[in-house]
């Protein structure tokens, strides 16, 4: 098949649904389709980013329509509001044209609700502009492509729950599809804890220190367990933002203690990980975290939150600890017992590393081209009743 993946960013395989959409179009070359990116890197780099946004669903039909006419394009995978305009376009010819596929990386309007939450409690500053495009058109945008995609791919039941009810999508055309794990992290040798009871414990936390993260609950907690445990160590990576901007927020007394990594190349996080147990993550809002999924492939026992993604993954008490979001004392308490109960933690560990052997990127790419193809199938099924009847 002759493959279009769209992300409205640039693709950057570090980055993460720029990255995801990057390995999920590697592994479909490697199972012998033809694969091509619309992304913001073919727009011009002094456009700002909002910008970007605004002209890319022009963009990309522009672009579709090129390949269409030329048939150099049997399936078009495009994220969440991308190609809403193409969409609309094609209306009339939808029998002729390309498999559209609508993908979300997690769901604009959870994300925005929890924004209206966190802006509500005073821990975030939406502008004017947030209101007008990010807290409005694009949520709209995002609609649109949803309810004109032949084949809608979600990462949890509960964005699915929440398109078919608010948004009235056709449940019908929805599948839930998981994010994946490089190969290169698959079956690292598993590091059993240290059996000195006073040995050092290392927590870390991946991904950006933004709001969003809920960088506000995790460093209440930490705060008071790191005061209490002097045994405890934490790395932040990949925080996008400086050491000094990280260390605010917690006590000069345990400072030492607090690692900080602003930026990493992504093959190099197995090796940042190692000697480290637990992965805290009190994300507010998340589809399917790629870092909670390859953290716990490098032996890490989450602790983290009952968003719908987390969901998906963890199973409370037996490969890790779930809580609920903007709750600093549930996370101090679940580090706590961790601390305390090193063969539970130990179990965790491995409970945790088992579970992440199954989503190898091999296997996600297989399963979304089987949903591929069963609509196709089933979209050529319904054409040939259609000519039956004429």
């Amino acid at each position: 098949m002759k493959i279009l993946l769209t992300i409205h960013h640039d693709l950057n395989p570090n980055a993460g649904a720029s990255g995801a959409t990057w390995k999920l179009g590697q592994e479909y070359q490697k199972l012998g389709h033809e694969v091509e990116y619309y992304t913001f890197d073919r727009l011009p780099d002094k456009l700002p980013g909002l910008v970007k946004s605004i002209i890319f669903p022009g963009f990309v039909a522009s672009q579709i329509s090129a390949l269409v006419k030329k048939q150099a394009v049997d399936v078009v995978d495009a994220s969440t509001g991308d190609a809403w305009i193409w969409a609309k376009m094609r209306r009339s010819s939808r029998e002729n044209s390309p498999l559209l596929v609508t993908r979300s990386h997690g769901l604009e309007h959870s994300m925005h609700l929890e924004n209206l939450e966190e802006a509500r409690r005073g821990n975030l500053d939406l502008s004017w502009k947030y209101s007008l495009y990010h807290g409005g058109f694009r949520l709209w945008e995002v609609a649109t492509s949803l309810r004109y995609a032949d084949l809608v791919l979600l990462l949890n039941h509960r964005d699915a729950e929440y398109v078919v009810e608010k948004l009235g999508v056709n449940s019908e055309q929805m599948h839930i599809v998981a994010n994946g794990i490089p190969e290169e992290f698959l079956n690292l040798p598993f590091e059993p804890m240290p059996e000195a009871e006073d040995s050092t414990i290392y927590i870390a936390q991946v991904g950006n220190y933004i709001a969003r993260k809920g960088i506000k609950y995790g460093a209440a907690a930490l705060n008071a367990i790191l005061a209490r445990y002097p045994q405890l160590k934490i790395s932040f990576l990949g925080t996008g933002c400086s050491e000094a901007e990280v260390h605010a927020d917690f006590e000069p007394a345990i400072r030492d203690r607090i690692q900080v990594i602003p930026h990493y190349s992504h093959e190099a996080l197995p090796n940042l990980l190692r000697g480290h147990h637990i992965k805290l993550f009190p994300t507010l809002s998340e589809g399917f975290s790629l870092a909670l999924t390859e953290t716990m492939a490098c032996g890490l026992a989450p602790v983290t939150t009952t968003t719908p993604g987390a969901m998906e993954i963890v199973k409370n008490g037996y490969n890790g600890i779930l809580v609920p979001a903007r709750h600093s004392q549930a996370i101090e308490q679940a580090l706590e017992r961790l601390v305390l109960d090193r063969p539970y933690l130990q179990q965790l560990r491995r409970n945790a590393y088992a579970t992440a052997q199954r989503y190898s990127w091999e296997r996600i790419a297989r399963d979304n081209l089987a949903f591929y193809e069963e609509t196709l199938s089933q979209r050529e099924g319904l054409s040939e009743r259609y000519l039956s009847k004429v």
